[in-house]
């Protein structure tokens, strides 16, 4: 097995483990409150999602909540997809590199 075959099992196993722990924050909660929340930001945090990450798409996903009236887990689940999609998100200049020659 090479090295890229290697690195798409993780990312696959990883991708799996996450949504099946993310998937059972909301199959765990019918409503919305502090503990629905600080369960699915532990979740993702112990994913590998990141801590700066994690935080970023929690924040946006309680503003969206809270526009969008939602009370129930189940849907929430959608809108977090959303945000998780539009976090990904990047620009074309972001993979830019600047040609580095010494002066």
């Amino acid at each position: 097995m090479g090295f890229f075959d290697k690195l798409v099992k993780g990312l696959t196993k990883t991708r799996d483990n996450m949504s099946t722990s993310v998937n059972q924050v909301f199959t765990s909660y019918d409503k919305i409150d502090d503990e629905f929340y600080e369960d699915l930001e532990e979740t993702m945090i112990m994913s590998d999602m990141g801590i700066r990450t994690t935080d970023e798409i929690i924040t946006s996903l309680k503003k969206k909540v809270k526009e969008q009236h939602i009370k129930s887990a189940a849907e929430c689940k959608q809108l977090l997809m959303d945000t998780i999609k539009e976090q990904m998100r990047v620009n074309e200049s972001d993979f830019a590199f600047e040609d580095q020659k010494s002066v």
